[in-house]
């Protein structure tokens, strides 16, 4: 499959397994899986047909894992903003995690942490590369340290996501710096 196609394809299910199901008039389950034929024959409906093997392909080729295929289930595998449960259990951090941001955000997350703004979790990288990746898609990327290990010592919890990504509710500023 083309890139551009397997990338359009990966936005799409971004946009419609995480924030917008109801747009294209798909229902998730409680824990975010919806119905692959529901999401194809949906799809088709709103002038963005792909088939199953396209599907299959962006998820087993994703960079950043973001879905999965569970027999005829597919879901994103974090960074809903819609309600769903993913039923990830609490799991001990690594000492520190990563968080990569732009230089005009940096003051007022040392200042007030980071929250989740509109997602469930705030979502934090296990090594800094990771995290420069994810702050450069907005700019020249920061790179904060979390001290996780402190923060879960303190009572905080963190879920770690299928593709690798950490999570917490918030992280307060105490445990940030850069």
């Amino acid at each position: 499959m083309d890139e551009r196609r397997a990338t359009r394809i990966s936005k799409y299910l971004a946009l419609h397994l995480r924030h917008r199901p109801e747009r294209i008039g798909l229902t998730l389950d409680a824990e975010g899986w919806a119905d692959v034929t529901e999401l194809l024959a949906a799809a088709a409906r709103h002038a963005f047909p792909f088939t199953r093997a396209e599907l299959e392909h962006v998820v087993a080729a994703n960079d950043k894992k973001r879905y999965e295929l569970a027999g005829n289930r597919v879901r994103a595998v974090q960074g809903h903003s819609v309600p769903v449960e993913l039923n990830l259990p609490p799991t001990p951090p690594p000492e520190f995690l990563y968080h990569g941001t732009v230089r005009r955000s940096v003051e007022s997350i040392l200042r007030e942490g980071l929250r989740p703004m509109g997602r469930h979790d705030v979502h934090l990288s296990p090594d800094r590369e990771t995290a420069r990746r994810v702050g450069a898609r907005r700019g020249e990327p920061i790179i904060l340290t979390v001290d996780a290990g402190r923060m879960a010592a303190d009572g905080h919890e963190f879920r770690v996501s299928a593709n690798g990504v950490w999570l917490a509710g918030s992280v307060p500023p105490e445990y940030l710096r850069e």
